[in-house]
């Protein structure tokens, strides 16, 4: 049968438990389960904008976050990230919160980023969502690498989030999803975290776009949930072996230019030489026999980088790609 459009009502209340044991209290009012993190963003940005409305989103990004809101019809405005000379990427505070005006009716930031990495400092968002506030500006934040994240500077091991910081009614929508953190990809199941107010117009959106999510993969959820203490920490572990792993042997490759991402489950370098990042990509699958993705398709900004995902079951095979990477390398020197 269908579950309620927002949710089970005890996967509601497991969401809400668990994000009240990361963040502070979250209640169950606030809510929404859907059909995966793509399916709350869409669902989100429809709630909130209207054609010709202005939203400002944080580049290079996944570009489901880009096209959403042009599909919408609203008027996209990006500030990019900086890459730094060890490969790191920084925001330019200054410039995006200059960006952010009583015109903007939607700022997008996704932290722990897709591709860099890059995460969020905890005075960074004070500083967004203090503009924010004297703007009108909603939030748009992905947050579905929060628990992928390894810098340790935090109690609970989760990233910096805008729910640690923000008041239950502040213009703030985020989105989480169990693929990542509970290795649940494919499964499609998210979920949105929202003022109060928003959230019955919420179950009018998912009653048009999908119903509910599918019944049985709440069910399985909730299981997820009721063992995350035993299951989360350990995917964390092996990821962060896995980046510790593959950033020191390919920062070993002569002309490779990377840094270890505090957050996410990607390095992103680039290659001294190469500035077409989806003909080398093509390149790579092709002659060398490693899939790794273009920065282009990130943004403009990332153009000449590539995004190599580390989460691999068995750490061999990233260093079997490094070596792939280097005997292709060595082949175009000859």
């Amino acid at each position: 049968f269908y579950s309620h459009n927002l949710g089970l009502p005890e996967l509601r209340q497991a969401v809400a438990d668990y994000a009240s044991a990361l963040h502070g209290p979250v209640a169950v009012d606030r809510i929404a389960i859907t059909s995966g993190g793509v399916n709350a963003l869409m669902l989100a940005m429809q709630a909130l904008l209207d054609a010709g409305d202005e939203v400002v989103a944080v580049t290079p990004v996944w570009p489901n976050l880009t096209a959403q809101p042009v599909i919408l019809g609203a008027r996209l405005r990006c500030v990019a990230l900086q890459p730094q000379s060890d490969g790191a990427w920084t925001l330019d505070l200054p410039k995006l919160l200059a960006a952010i005006t009583p015109q903007t009716r939607l700022l997008v930031v996704n932290a722990p980023n897709n591709p860099t990495g890059w995460t969020l400092s905890r005075a960074e968002q004070q500083a967004i969502l203090a503009r924010c506030r004297e703007t009108g500006t909603w939030i748009l934040s992905d947050e579905v690498y929060e628990r992928l994240y390894y810098a340790g500077d935090t109690a609970l091991g989760a990233a910096p989030s805008f729910l640690d910081i923000a008041d239950a009614h502040d213009r703030l929508v985020v989105v989480q999803s169990f693929s990542k953190s509970f290795l649940m990809t494919g499964w499609r199941l998210g979920w949105l975290t929202m003022p109060a107010a928003m959230t019955p117009q919420m179950g009018k959106l998912l009653e048009f776009n999908t119903s509910c999510a599918p019944v049985f993969v709440q069910r399985a959820a909730l299981t997820a949930l009721e063992q995350t203490e035993a299951i989360t920490p350990r995917i964390v572990a092996h990821l962060k072996g896995c980046r510790d792993t593959l950033v020191p042997l390919l920062q070993a490759v002569p002309g490779v230019q990377t840094s270890a991402a505090p957050g996410g489950m990607y390095a992103f370098l680039r290659i001294a030489g190469y500035t077409d990042s989806l003909q080398l990509a093509k390149r790579l699958v092709a002659e060398a026999g490693l899939g790794l993705a273009p920065g282009i398709a990130f943004g403009p900004e990332a153009e000449g980088w590539l995004r190599w995902c580390f989460a691999s079951k068995d750490v061999g095979r990233l260093v079997q790609g490094v070596q792939r990477l280097e005997r292709w390398l060595a082949a175009q020197n000859q």
